[in-house]
């Protein structure tokens, strides 16, 4: 069914008005916060939308746009993978990277960033062993009397929540196998 430019404009502005926030905020989890990244998929996104126009009912159109979404994550993901690996900067009188002080910084606020982010996903007996062992540094027995548990369940949530971590970045594409 052929619509107008009015009509197509309109059902498009009406999409985005519906879903837009919602896509927007699905594919910065998935760009790890890259804001502009996300907004340029989100773009790209409802360009794909307004190209399937015709297929696309307005109440159900939410599925496809998130997985239209996740599909150009992915894709823009494995364009950059391919790339070849870029050439270091030269080290120089200063050390080289510390001149890129406030770029380095930045990446440092992002890794914590995802951290806390990830660790707010793991269950809270595996959270709490994590921060007194890795985050404030307490032995084993410091932790399980902190805790009120025993040392060998201390080491077991550590155990199990450094692994439901790991699983947890993995998915969000900060670490590799």
């Amino acid at each position: 069914m052929d619509h107008p430019p009015t009509s197509d404009a309109a059902f498009v502005s009406a999409l985005y008005a519906r879903y837009g926030r919602s896509v927007l905020g699905h594919v910065l989890r998935l760009v790890h916060g890259d804001y502009q990244r996300a907004e340029d998929l989100t773009q790209e996104t409802f360009l794909r939308a307004w190209q399937h126009r015709e297929a696309l009912d307005l109440d159900r159109a939410g599925p496809w746009l998130h997985t239209v979404a996740h599909n150009l994550v992915v894709s823009a993901y494995r364009k950059t993978q391919a790339r070849p690996p870029e050439t270091p900067l030269p080290d120089d009188d200063r050390g080289g990277i510390e001149d890129l002080g406030g770029e380095a910084e930045l990446d440092r606020m992002l890794e914590r960033w995802q951290l806390l982010e990830a660790m707010r996903g793991l269950r809270q007996e595996h959270r709490e062993a994590l921060i007194e062992v890795y985050y404030l540094r307490r032995t084993v027995a410091e932790a399980a009397e902190q805790l009120g548990i025993p040392p060998g369940t201390v080491k077991s949530r550590c155990f199990y929540g450094l692994r439901a971590l790991r699983n947890v970045l993995e998915e969000r594409g900060v670490t590799s196998r």
